[in-house]
């Protein structure tokens, strides 16, 4: 299984538009971060975890070529605001799978009706196959993909276990059983927005402590503000087995 990493920033992305925050004006490439998204292949199958405004473009920068679906984590705009650009997938492909939660599916509808339009559709409009998300195990092409539930402040939000790799993001904070379903992993990558204590998504510290309480093999920190500091500078303090994402990074499981 290959995983690249297509964005590893939060919501407004690094750099901050307009920002004058050292973090956003570096030089290294690893603190230039888009949207957090992940593309996930294995055999001939390709997945890509949600699709926020930078999809397009990573994308393009990862010269993928095919799209077996689209996971969605949950509905927030830097998570779903892509999705008009599968288009191109469709116009190939045809239509496209997406899988996500019941409430998910229901924003997603409100927001892109026209994709979702059964009657009267507009002919340059992509369409999708509508695969809800319980929290129980489901197949994507042969792989058995188990949901993590986890809480990002008030909102549910799903992660996904794929055999030894789980994509965890978002998260402020999770019930024991879940937690169980996070343990044995030859790689965890969750969310660690900065330092300072944030109400909607775990910091440094409490990421780290989720990692110590499962132990993965090894661990990428994903969805990372310019307030965490500069990637060189975090990842030397960090324990041995756990590293920061970037954007482009590639790694297999």
């Amino acid at each position: 299984m290959k995983i690249t990493f297509l964005g590893t920033g939060t919501s407004q992305g690094i750099p901050v538009i307009g920002s004058n925050h050292p973090v956003c004006l570096s030089t290294d490439s690893r603190d230039k971060r888009l949207r957090v998204s992940v593309l996930v292949e294995w055999e001939k199958y390709t997945y890509v975890i949600d699709c926020g405004p930078d999809f397009r473009q990573q994308m393009l920068r990862a010269n993928c070529t095919k799209l077996d679906g689209v996971i969605f984590t949950h509905e927030h705009a830097d998570h779903t605001a892509g999705l008009d650009d599968i288009r191109p997938y469709f116009f190939r492909q045809g239509a496209i799978p997406i899988f996500a939660h019941k409430r998910v599916i229901r924003e997603l509808t409100r927001r892109f009706d026209y994709i979702f339009e059964t009657e009267n559709k507009y002919p340059g409009a992509p369409s999708v196959v509508i695969n809800e998300v319980k929290n129980n195990p489901f197949l994507l092409g042969n792989m058995e993909v188990m949901p993590i539930d986890f809480m990002h402040y008030n909102l549910q939000v799903f992660g996904y276990r794929f055999e030894n790799f789980a994509y965890v993001t978002d998260m402020k904070t999770i019930e024991a059983a879940e937690l169980e379903k996070l343990k044995g992993l030859n790689v965890l990558v969750i969310n660690a927005l900065r330092e300072k204590e944030h109400p909607s998504h775990l910091n440094l510290e409490e990421a780290l402590k989720i990692i110590a309480q499962v132990k993965p093999k090894r661990a990428y920190l994903t969805h990372i503000s310019h307030m965490l500091g500069f990637h060189d500078i975090v990842e030397q303090s960090l324990p041995e087995n756990v590293f920061l994402a970037y954007d482009n990074l590639q790694i297999t499981i």
